[in-house]
Formats: structure tokens, sequence, C-alpha cells
């Protein structure tokens, strides 16, 4: 079911969502040029964490790596990212939001279970 294409448009459409949000939030922070930075810079971030640490032969990804990673460490990153999402969401009043996404997450990742299954056995 992880690698279903439908669960994997849906984990993608969860992780932009992801950087949207943290996005936003960067831009809440401050003013200034800072705001650009920060709402840039961060999904920026995120995303090339997202991108970089990946389990080897992933078969809901491409199987390709530049530092390849344990599974339980990818959970972990993934894990994390969508909780900044989550706090970012919440830290901008959007409290229905934000705990709306976190249950499409979990949702996402009970349906995902053979794929977390495969992730923890790396």
């Amino acid at each position: 079911m992880g690698s279903h294409p439908i669960n994997l448009l849906v984990r993608f459409i969860l992780e932009i969502c992801a950087l949207i949000s943290v996005g936003v939030w960067g831009w809440n922070q401050t003013e200034g040029w800072l705001k650009f930075v920060l709402a840039f810079g961060i999904p920026i971030i995120l995303a090339a964490i997202w991108g970089i640490f990946a389990v080897p032969d992933d078969p809901s990804r491409s199987g390709k790596t530049v530092i390849p990673t344990r599974g339980i460490v990818r959970l972990i990153i993934e894990f994390g990212i969508f909780s900044i999402a989550i706090y970012s969401l919440y830290n901008l009043g959007l409290v229905k939001l934000s705990f709306a996404f976190g249950v499409v997450i979990i949702i996402h990742y009970i349906l995902s279970y053979d794929r977390i299954a495969w992730l923890i056995s790396k």
C-alpha cells in the first residue's frame, strides 16, 4: 500500500503542504528582508534534508540517495519535519488546521504500514 501511486501522491501533497506551512510560518516571524530568508530558506533546507537522507533502494522513491540512511533514521526525519509543520500551523493560530493536518499524516502512515515495516527492517 505504501508504494501505491495514490498513496505516493498523497505523501507528496503532504510533503508540499508541510513545506508551505513552515514557509508561511517563517514569513510571519519577522519584518523586512529576513522574512524572505525564513520563508524560503526553511523550506529549502527541509526539502534538502528530505531529499538527501534516504534509504537505499526505497521502493517508494527512486531508490537513489545522496547519503544512505537507516530506515529508522528516515522515519525520524519524516516525523520531525511533519511535526515542525504541524507546530508551524499551530503557532500561526491555525489550531484546527494543525490538528487536521496531523490526523491526515497519521492516517497516511497507518495506510503505509508496509512501508513503515520495510523502513524499520532496513
